[in-house]
């Protein structure tokens, strides 16, 4: 795997790399109401990520050769290190993050899920020596406390609830190393072969688990369906395709903020479309969570900016 410490967090922000961040953060927090839809037509969590997955491939697949025939660098290998080693850090996010709701409550689930960007933050520092802006530990604590404010009136403290709480805890660790491995899976495939790789590993984990689990796969009439295609096709192909192409462009701690984009969204689309309540205390968690990661981003295109309009103004002045 590339060293991931050679990659600055200052760079200027690529504007196509933010669009797909923020495509890719909004269709991933759709899911969980895709999850509620299946489930409640006969399909367990265990058995709906792997459908997720699966289902997914053929468009993945055909998305990697339109990319590659554009690029006319011909058909990249689906596998390597890297890739491999995402597929499998993606099935212990998935499966974690499952346990997690299975033995806690989905706030608590999905808040200790959110500290994902703190430990790509400690790998980024401890592991792959890179320098850490000092706004970065500042934006993830305002963001921090925004997710509390977004999600914190549904949280418990049980000490029954411990197991679950830990395991979405490892829920965070596994999918900050999994933006690790995808930035530097990208290094040498692009976004769509990638996530088609990745994809290959992950769909027979999560079929086994589902076995184990003794879930059923079918759901039992066509909303199942339709809730697990559309699973498939905009929460895996595109959200995840979208996070491996804002890899490819944007710093890998930047993207890890990801994961609260995706809360704001899920927030936001259970009150749309389950009619879920969303009070203001809510709505300032969301505003909170934005301005950390305004403070968090990086700094390279602010000051660029910022020494354009100086020079512009000393200009005007000799003149």
């Amino acid at each position: 795997m590339s060293d991931p410490s050679k990659q600055s967090l200052n760079r200027a922000i690529d504007p196509f790399g933010l669009v797909a961040l923020l495509g890719g953060a909004l269709a991933m927090g759709v899911s969980p109401i895709f999850v509620r839809f299946a489930a409640a037509d006969g399909v367990p969590a265990f058995a709906s990520a792997f459908w997720r997955v699966a289902l997914a491939l053929p468009v993945l697949y055909a998305w990697a050769l339109a990319e590659e025939r554009q690029s006319g660098a011909g058909p990249k290998p689906s596998m390597n290190k890297a890739i491999f080693l995402a597929g499998l850090l993606f099935s212990g996010d998935l499966l974690f993050w499952h346990l997690s709701i299975l033995n806690t409550s989905v706030a608590n689930a999905t808040f200790f899920g959110t500290t994902t960007p703190i430990w790509v933050v400690l790998t980024a520092w401890l592991i792959f020596r890179q320098k850490i802006p000092r706004a970065v530990p500042v934006g993830i604590a305002l963001c921090i406390i925004g997710g509390i404010a977004l999600i914190g009136r549904s949280m418990e403290l049980d000490i029954n609830h411990v197991k679950g709480d830990i395991f979405g805890l490892i829920t965070a660790v596994f999918f900050s190393l999994y933006f690790f491995a995808v930035q530097s899976a990208r290094k040498a495939s692009g976004a769509a072969r990638a996530t088609f790789g990745l994809s290959l590993v992950t769909a027979p984990i999560l079929a086994a688990a589902a076995l184990i689990n003794g879930d059923t796969f079918l759901p039992h009439g066509a909303s199942g369906y339709a809730a697990l295609m559309a699973m498939a096709l905009i929460s895996h192909a595109g959200g995840q395709g979208l996070l491996a192409i804002a890899l490819g462009r944007l710093p890998t701690v930047l993207t890890s903020f990801v994961i609260f984009i995706e809360a704001i969204a899920a927030a936001l689309m259970a009150w749309l479309v389950l009619g879920e309540d969303l009070v203001a205390l809510q709505l300032m968690g969301g505003a909170l969570i934005l301005v950390g990661i305004y403070v968090a981003r990086p700094q390279e295109a602010a000051q660029r900016s910022e020494n354009i309009d100086k020079n512009s103004l000393e200009s005007a002045i000799e003149r």
